[in-house]
């Protein structure tokens, strides 16, 4: 916790100026916060445009007073991180950021807690905590929460799929579910699983890679590794879905943009008692044949109005992995003509 802060605005020409004064109860955790040579100081001076100078456990903030208490919540933020273990990198600590601006926007989901603290949703296991990083993700990890059904829709790099993975890994670990059966279409830059060697998972597995990775980052690989041989993880080919009834799971589908409109239909009424479902898609990035519409834009016009439904939509801000990648979705954003905007459904 912040020991204690001094705050006072001064009038400088025509913007108020702020001082802010935190200082830390902690010297080696407060040394934490500042990362290797105050980099992440230097961080969210750049992101906010303020000036950041620390003084043993004690920073000294000053700058635009919105700017400044942006920082001074994002760093009381990452300090509470620091206090419950967690090693700061560069993209926490532009989560942090991210979310400190949100904050002043009554209309974000992350919540302001008594004294203007940040309270940001978290996803749990033995292996690791997550935090949410944008305030889209926060609003996606709380769907997650309590809804039966969400769609996570937005560009690459946005943590739609790890963050569903990492949700499925810990209701597992918790007992709240008896298994996770993830499933993805085998449509990808033209080819197809007959023309792939090998049996019927390594055929797919390269298909599921990236929820793969999201499972080892969550749940140790050898735990992973007992739990495919039980079937307690199941890759589920989305062709060998039908007729299935999919009960005390959490069933994933990713990349649905490349599912065709009965595809999604048959998916999607595989739920079954104690089911969650979590659907993440890309409509910005179609690989089905020419002339075929996508199951995934088709659902999201067709659900829209149906109760208990969650559609977390996220954009290139939400982006958390290298920056170009931000800037590489943005640039071809602008090129790509808009699709009409569909109205969200809450749940």
């Amino acid at each position: 916790m912040t020991a204690g802060t001094d705050f006072e605005k001064r009038p400088s020409g025509a913007s108020d100026m702020a001082h802010v004064v935190l200082t830390f109860d902690n010297n080696k955790l407060a040394g934490r916060l500042y990362g290797p040579f105050d980099e992440n100081l230097a961080r969210i001076e750049q992101k906010l445009g303020v000036d950041i100078r620390s003084k043993g456990n004690q920073l000294a903030i000053k700058g635009e007073s919105t700017a400044a208490e942006q920082a001074r919540r994002a760093l009381d933020y990452l300090y509470g991180l620091v206090q419950g273990g967690a090693e700061l990198s560069a993209s926490e600590v532009d989560g942090a950021v991210r979310l400190a601006q949100a904050a002043d926007d009554q209309l974000s989901l992350p919540t302001m807690e008594s004294r203007g603290k940040l309270a940001a949703a978290q996803i749990s296991t033995r292996k690791r905590t997550v935090y949410a990083r944008s305030p889209n993700q926060d609003a996606y990890m709380r769907a997650l929460e309590r809804s039966e059904l969400v769609f996570g829709i937005g560009p690459a790099g946005t943590g739609k799929t790890f963050l569903a993975v990492a949700h499925a890994a810990m209701l597992l670990e918790r007992g709240m579910v008896d298994r996770i059966v993830l499933s993805r279409p085998a449509v990808e830059a033209g080819e197809r699983l007959g023309f792939l060697p090998g049996d019927m998972r390594e055929k797919v597995d390269p298909y599921l890679r990236p929820l793969y990775d999201a499972l080892y980052e969550m749940i140790p690989a050898e735990k992973v590794e007992r739990a495919l041989a039980a079937d307690v993880i199941e890759i589920a080919p989305l062709a060998f879905m039908r007729g299935r009834t999919l009960s005390n799971a959490v069933v994933i589908l990713d990349e649905a943009q490349n599912t065709t409109p009965m595809q999604m239909k048959m998916f999607l009424t595989r739920l079954g008692e104690n089911g969650r479902m979590i659907v993440t898609g890309d409509p910005s990035q179609i690989d089905l044949p020419p002339n075929t519409k996508s199951g995934l834009i088709e659902a999201l016009d067709v659900l829209r109005d149906v109760p208990g439904i969650v559609t977390v939509r996220f954009n290139e801000k939400d982006v958390v992995r290298h920056p170009l990648v931000a800037a590489i979705v943005d640039a071809y954003d602008r090129k790509t003509p808009k699709r009409p905007p569909e109205r969200e459904t809450d749940g």
